[in-house]
């Protein structure tokens, strides 16, 4: 195989303050630092945007948002980890049953209390992986009652944050030309 030049691998983030990924290790640690860097990556898409800008549906047909997205990604948090998993007795965030689309149709409120928000729900989030002894350990799925453990919700909120950082991409790319992984 020939070697291929280095500007002709996709460019990193500019501002490169997340940790390498690890390519050797245990499952709880290779989910969990996945999982960890996408969030990051996220949080980057979003860094560096006036607030008034994060509201922007920049890719019209879609309504999404950055601020949208912090919102949504909020919500799947607190549904995931402390809803579903932990089985906490905590309010939806951003949703009502009357109006279920708040977190990208309501975009009233502070950006940055929200990314507030968000980074509040990812550290409750780690405390609980943190305290459950086993991947193999289960919460209750809310709408069916079946067994779900910590694995798979790890698993699901690594994909959540994969789809929702490439519409961030595009969204950030709107903004202000900002590109890379």
């Amino acid at each position: 195989m020939t070697e291929i030049p280095a500007e002709n691998y996709a460019p990193g983030w500019r501002d490169g303050s997340r940790p390498e990924l690890p390519t050797t290790g245990g499952e709880r640690e290779i989910l969990t630092a996945f999982l960890d860097w996408h969030r990051e990556t996220f949080a980057l898409k979003c860094s560096g945007v006036a607030p008034e800008r994060l509201s922007d549906k920049g890719v019209p047909p879609s309504g999404l948002s950055l601020h949208g997205l912090i919102r949504h990604l909020a919500g799947v948090e607190r549904w995931w980890f402390r809803t579903q998993f932990a089985g906490e007795d905590v309010p939806l965030l951003y949703y009502a049953d009357d109006d279920p689309d708040q977190d990208f149709a309501s975009l009233d409120g502070d950006p940055a209390e929200a990314l507030a928000v968000w980074r509040a729900e990812c550290e409750r989030a780690r405390e609980i992986v943190a305290a459950t002894p086993s991947l193999d350990a289960t919460g209750r799925v809310v709408a069916t009652g079946k067994p779900i453990s910590l694995r798979v919700v790890l698993v699901k909120l690594i994909a959540e944050y994969a789809r929702h950082t490439g519409h961030a991409d595009l969204l950030r790319e709107r903004i202000d030309g900002a590109t890379g992984f």
